[in-house]
């Protein structure tokens, strides 16, 4: 199986029938979600289908399509559930655009910066509200399940704009992070979409971890293409979180091992010549091939745990996926 940025139109897997399968179910979310986000106001329904629009990989409904294939892909509820998590993502999106200030998001702008504070706020609510009327339709436990991850999500976007504490270690703080901020809803799409499949408690529980492990390392990818791209390929101008001052692992793992690079890769780096030579530092330090041991480590992890479930088609791509995220790093 490859995988491209936006699987939807690039998904290939060895198994005919499976990709046939799984590039139906990511049209059928697409056409549910473009539904899902109208409004009875016109502006609404295009704040709302401002960040749909933009596209994107849509990594979350194409592991509740992959986790559906351990029960029934077919049941009425896989797909609202993967449309009520992509929702769930997006509204995240809007309001972490406004708390990081962004002027960017998948290639365009963001919406904070076409319209208001107030409507990006706004509008993530609206998706947040979409989401929540969907899995009521789905039954109390799939209701309870999504709000219990938004909670921990919330949790760790707080924890994230706190920082850690004192005696904290930077870099285990930054983990617990991203396995609320990332790894919850990731490990939500696995369970919800072997849940409403029918799959088996085991294999439930088996695919829940797997999601939560493989979006560490999902996010882990992302934090090296931040550093490592020579363009635009995750909608963001290469280095945004460096000149953010958004401490991605390699920064963060640079800084615990030569405290001589804190002035150039704390300071203000709004200048372009000070930013791109904080860039280059960064991409030749040691500390790179550690984050990246780390995203490997979490992507054989994410294998280990898929070998526990029945040898599929469906199996075998949550290996290659496992693959396909370390691959995207170049």
């Amino acid at each position: 199986m490859t995988v491209s940025e936006d699987p939807r139109r690039s998904v290939v897997f060895d198994d005919p029938a499976l990709e046939a399968a799984i590039r139906s179910g990511l049209d059928a979310v697409e056409e549910m979600l473009r539904a899902s986000v109208k409004s009875n106001y016109p502006f609404v329904t295009e704040t709302s289908r401002h960040l749909v629009d933009a596209g994107g990989k849509r990594f979350r409904p194409l592991l509740v399509l992959l986790a559906s294939q351990f029960g029934d892909p077919l049941a009425p509820g896989v797909v609202p559930a993967a449309v009520a998590i992509e929702l769930t993502h997006l509204s995240t999106l809007y309001h972490d655009d406004v708390m990081d200030e962004a002027t960017l998001r998948r290639g365009t702008r963001s919406a904070n910066s076409r319209w208001d504070n107030t409507v990006a706020i706004l509008t993530g609510d609206f998706l947040f509200a979409r989401a929540s009327e969907i899995t009521a339709d789905l039954g109390t436990e799939a209701t309870r399940i999504l709000a219990q991850t938004i909670a921990v999500l919330c949790e760790g976007q707080i924890r994230e704009t706190l920082g850690p504490g004192s005696g904290d270690d930077p870099v285990g703080h930054y983990l617990s992070v991203l396995a609320e901020k990332t790894g919850s809803l990731i490990a939500t799409s696995g369970r919800l979409g072997a849940l409403l499949s029918g799959a088996s408690s085991a294999e439930v529980d088996v695919l829940t971890r797997y999601g939560a492990t493989i979006g560490m390392a999902f996010q882990l990818s992302d934090d090296l293409i931040d550093v490592v791209s020579e363009s635009p390929q995750s909608g963001k101008t290469p280095g945004t979180d460096l000149r953010e001052g958004i401490r991605t692992l390699p920064v963060l793992l640079a800084l615990r091992s030569d405290s001589s690079l804190a002035s150039l890769l704390t300071g203000d780096l709004s200048d372009d010549a000070r930013h791109a030579s904080a860039l280059a530092a960064l991409r030749a330090h040691p500390a790179m091939g550690e984050a990246r041991a780390t995203l490997e480590s979490y992507a054989d992890e994410a294998k280990r745990i898929a070998a526990d479930l029945p040898d599929t088609p469906a199996r075998a791509a949550l290996v290659a996926l496992a693959d396909f995220v370390v691959a995207r790093t170049g």
